[in-house]
């Protein structure tokens, strides 16, 4: 009989430690996908902000288009809202403000198109890859080149052996910054000619 009864107590003891147990496996699974759900989030806003600045990309190329070659020969102030674009490179540039040996962009003065629905702050800049301002017939440039020489074509159009003559164009590069919710800053890059 005296064994029985110092049996009782022991059940109670085990399964409180079980319960212990159930409740921390159970908070650290709770834990654990609120981190998932945290990740996704931040991952769709990384994403709705790459999305937005297709739209500033698009705006500046749509711009570039509506201009006449003489115009683009210098730099043009008050492009929607700021100066969306250079005449010359600047090579010296850092977009993101996170290199210290280079010049930080003002992005204040970046042309801005506002905000979509989804709260991202779109503003473009163009730079005509150029090293100064001026008619690029007599600039360094970055050109692109379809014609060959007299000697060979080199990837170029050719009838027979003779190089046919080509249209050079200037590359401009568009740089958009798309600010989102959460902190959320997404930089895109695009060469267009």
């Amino acid at each position: 009989m005296n064994a029985r009864r110092q049996q009782r107590g022991v059940v109670l003891f085990i399964a409180l430690i079980v319960l212990v147990a159930m409740s921390l496996a159970g908070v650290a699974l709770i834990r654990g996908v609120d981190t998932a759900n945290l990740i996704a989030g931040n991952l769709a806003f990384r994403q709705g902000a790459t999305h937005a600045a297709d739209w500033g990309i698009e705006q500046a190329r749509a711009w570039l288009n509506s201009q006449s070659t003489v115009t683009l020969y210098s730099d043009q102030p008050g492009v929607t809202n700021g100066s969306g674009y250079w005449a010359n490179m600047q090579s010296g540039l850092d977009f993101t403000g996170s290199d210290p040996n280079k010049t930080a962009f003002d992005w204040s003065t970046a042309a801005n198109l506002g905000t979509d629905a989804n709260g991202n702050q779109v503003q473009w800049v163009v730079h005509r890859l150029c090293d100064l301002a001026g008619d690029p017939a007599s600039r360094n440039c970055i050109r692109s080149s379809t014609g060959g020489t007299s000697s060979g074509t080199k990837g170029g159009a050719a009838y027979g052996t003779f190089a046919l003559a080509g249209a050079t164009q200037i590359y401009y590069r568009i740089t958009t910054r798309v600010v989102g919710p959460r902190n959320t800053t997404s930089y895109v890059q695009v060469v267009v000619n």
